[in-house]
C-alpha cells in the first residue's frame, strides 16, 4: 500500500463519483478505479459500494476513511517539517561565541534578527575563548564561531564580519591619562604593569598585543591575569595596572577607568565568523548569511 492509494481512495469518499475525483487528482478515470480495486483486494474488504446510479461508503470504508485522513495528514505534517529543517526554520544552532563579542552592536541585532526570522530554531550560545571555540568547531560541539582573530586550522573558513580599534585601558588618575583629548601610542606604556589575559587562556587578543608591542619596541610585564575583560578592567580601577582591549568595551561605562585609542599602526581588532568549511547545516548557513549581510551593511 503506497500514499497515493489512500489519496486516491479519500479523493473518491469525498466526492462519491468516480469522474469527479479523478478530475481532481488529475489523473483519467479507469486508473483511478483500478486503483480502488487494487486497495480493495490488498485489504481483502469492501471499501465502497458501487452501481451504475451511485458510488457509497461501506462500513468498513468509513471507518477506513478516518484512519486514511489521519495517515495522510501525517504524512504532509512530515514533509511540511522537513521542508521547514531544510529552509532552516527549525532545529538547534549551537554557537561559540568569545566574551569580546556581543559588546559590539552587530552581534546582538543579528542574533535578534535570526531569533525574530527563526523563533522555532532552538538557540545555544556558549561562551568560550577563541581558542575553545575553533576546538569546538572541530569537535563538532558548535556549528557557528565568532571569535577574535587566531591561526586557524585546515578545515576552517573564516568571514571578517568588522574591525575596530583598540583602546589603552587606564586608571582615571594615571598621569599618562591626564590632559589627553586624543589617543596615546603604546611605546609609553612600556613601563607600565600590565593586567591581561593568561596566555593558556587562548585569545587572539593576546598574540595581538605581544606583537603590537613588539613593534613598539618593548614586552609587556603583565603583573596581573584575569580571565574576563570586566575583570580587567575592574584590576586596572583597583590600581594593579594597564589593559588594551577592543573599542568595544568603552560602552561599559565603568568608573574610574579612561580609554585612550592607541595611535599605533595595525592597533586595531577584527572580529571574525568562522565556520567548518564543509558545514551543512540549514541553521548554521542561515546565521552566517544573516550575520554577514548585517555586517556588511553596519560597514557600508
Amino acid at each position: 500500500m503506497e500514499l497515493r492509494h489512500l489519496r486516491y481512495f479519500v479523493a473518491v469518499a469525498e466526492e462519491l463519483h468516480f469522474g469527479r475525483a479523478a478530475e481532481r487528482l488529475g489523473i483519467s478515470q479507469p486508473p483511478l478505479s483500478q486503483q480502488i480495486q487494487a486497495l480493495e483486494e490488498e485489504l481483502g474488504a469492501r471499501l465502497l459500494e458501487r452501481t451504475n446510479r451511485r458510488v457509497a461508503l461501506t462500513e468498513v470504508g468509513r471507518l477506513f476513511l478516518a484512519e486514511a485522513r489521519q495517515v495522510l495528514a501525517q504524512s504532509d505534517k512530515a514533509v511540511q517539517l522537513a521542508r521547514r529543517a531544510q529552509r532552516g526554520e527549525i532545529g538547534e544552532l549551537k554557537i561559540g561565541f568569545t566574551s569580546s563579542a556581543p559588546f559590539t552592536s552587530t552581534i546582538p541585532r543579528s542574533i535578534f534578527a535570526f531569533r525574530q526570522a527563526y523563533p522555532a530554531v532552538h538557540l545555544e550560545l556558549l561562551e568560550m575563548s577563541s581558542r575553545l571555540v575553533v576546538a569546538a568547531l572541530q569537535e563538532r560541539r558548535v556549528q557557528v564561531g565568532v571569535i577574535r582573530p587566531l591561526a586557524l586550522p585546515e578545515g576552517m573558513e573564516r568571514t571578517e564580519l568588522f574591525r575596530e580599534p583598540l583602546v589603552a585601558v587606564l586608571r582615571a588618575d594615571h598621569p599618562l591619562a591626564q590632559g589627553r583629548d586624543g589617543g596615546i601610542g603604546l611605546a609609553e606604556l612600556a613601563e607600565e604593569p600590565f593586567v591581561y589575559f593568561p596566555v593558556s587562556f587562548g585569545t587572539g587578543l593576546y598574540d595581538q598585543l605581544l606583537e603590537l608591542t613588539r613593534q613598539a619596541g618593548f614586552t609587556p610585564r603583565i603583573a596581573q591575569e584575569a580571565g574576563e575583560a570586566m575583570t580587567i578592567i575592574g584590576l586596572v580601577a583597583a590600581g594593579l595596572g594597564v589593559s588594551v582591549l577592543p573599542a568595544s568595551f568603552r560602552r561599559m561605562r565603568i568608573d574610574g577607568v579612561v580609554f585612550l585609542e592607541l595611535l599605533d599602526p595595525g592597533a586595531t581588532s577584527a572580529v571574525w565568523l568562522v565556520r567548518r568549511s564543509r558545514e551543512r547545516s540549514p541553521q548554521a548557513l542561515a546565521f552566517v548569511e544573516l550575520l554577514t549581510r548585517e555586517a556588511f551593511a553596519a560597514a557600508g
